[in-house]
């Protein structure tokens, strides 16, 4: 981090064992996320004018090159913010989950799926139960009925498009997964 935390008391007297354990988790984000220039926390105490609700409010902001990260997480009655250490844990964990997503956005990590093989039935053993379907690249892969993940073996007639995945660890030709297609797919 370029600069130091920063550590706010409001409605309470700093305390050193809160600001262990602050420091500990900005620690840890920096560690896992180097590029953070400031880092600002409020932890604030229950009033004492409120009667009931005594719950803890815990702010995070975190300056990033071009960003910023606000994790804010206001007390809510079905947690347990009675504890100051539970309310700054999970800012702390909004924080990275936040800082998380803004690094999968600036390097594009988008999960990409290849689209299986294309092909058509070519021909059909029912004695067998399987059948080889030649690919869009004239290739000849066979097929057993226990790899058809849509439709019944038995409906099945020569000219059929599918899809399919090979079977990687084979020496032959195979496909792992057959899925015919419909009317509806992708050309």
């Amino acid at each position: 981090m370029q600069s130091p935390v920063q550590i706010h008391f409001k409605n309470m007297e700093p305390s050193e064992a809160v600001e262990a354990a602050i420091n500990k988790w900005v620690a840890k984000l920096d560690r896992a996320y180097p590029t953070i220039m400031t880092c600002r926390v409020c932890v604030e105490a229950p009033s004492r004018k409120k009667l009931h609700g005594g719950l803890y409010h815990t702010r995070i902001d975190i300056r990033l090159p071009g960003k910023e990260v606000v994790a804010n997480r206001t007390p809510d009655l079905h947690h347990s913010y009675s504890d100051a250490y539970v309310s700054i844990r999970d800012a702390f964990r909004s924080a990275q989950r936040q800082l998380e997503n803004v690094v999968k956005r600036s390097q594009e990590k988008v999960k990409s799926h290849e689209i299986p093989a294309h092909g058509w039935i070519v021909t059909l053993f029912p004695e067998n139960d399987s059948g080889t379907i030649e690919s869009s690249d004239d290739r000849k892969i066979y097929f057993h009925r226990n790899s058809l993940l849509t439709g019944n073996f038995d409906d099945l007639t020569v000219g059929m498009e599918v899809r399919f995945v090979e079977h990687e660890d084979s020496e032959e030709l195979r496909a792992s997964s057959v899925r015919l297609i419909g009317k509806h797919h992708i050309a």
